[in-house]
């Protein structure tokens, strides 16, 4: 007897919350923004979807950065390439700086599917700071795809960094 006076309660209070037709005008107009990501200008190479993690020298231990989306983007008119990842949902930046030749990617300790590097100047925190990063992917066939994107992106940015060096050797040269 005690049941069916609860279910009788429940679809009562049921009925009682569905009210259609709600509407709600608002109080203020809100206009549009144009959100400028500084990406406008870089076209992306290589784009997959990790989680990335820094070493913490203090208490000596990975601290998670975020997961969201790893790229490496190619400046349209410098060709400079450079690493960035943004966190899923809130896209604060958790990574972004240059990919250069004395980086080197080693495999994480015990894993397949996770690459260690140090960064010189890391600026995802607004200014410059060397830092030592690790990024963990889905599966081993990711991790190998970001290694070789990584070393091409590599080879890209030293031979521009050659070619600057050439022309102003010949700026000094003419002066």
């Amino acid at each position: 007897m005690a049941d069916t006076e609860e279910k009788k309660i429940v679809e009562q209070q049921e009925e009682e919350v569905e009210s259609p037709d709600v509407h709600f005008e608002p109080i203020v107009k809100l206009e549009e923004v144009e959100v400028k990501t500084n990406e406008e200008e870089e076209d992306v190479l290589f784009k997959m979807r990790a989680k990335l993690f820094r070493y913490n020298k203090d208490t000596k231990e990975w601290k998670e950065r975020g997961t969201g989306d790893v790229k490496f983007l190619q400046h349209k008119e410098s060709k400079k390439v450079r690493l960035l990842m943004r966190r899923d949902k809130t896209h604060k930046v958790c990574a972004n700086h240059l990919v250069d030749s004395l980086m080197k990617l080693s495999p994480n300790v015990g894993s397949d599917r996770s690459w260690v590097w140090n960064v010189t100047a890391d600026v995802s925190d607004g200014k410059p700071e060397a830092e030592t990063l690790a990024i963990r992917f889905a599966n081993s066939e990711n991790a190998n795809l970001f290694k070789e994107k990584f070393e091409e992106v590599q080879k890209m940015n030293e031979e521009l960094s050659k070619k600057d060096e050439k022309k102003e050797d010949e700026k000094k040269s003419d002066a």
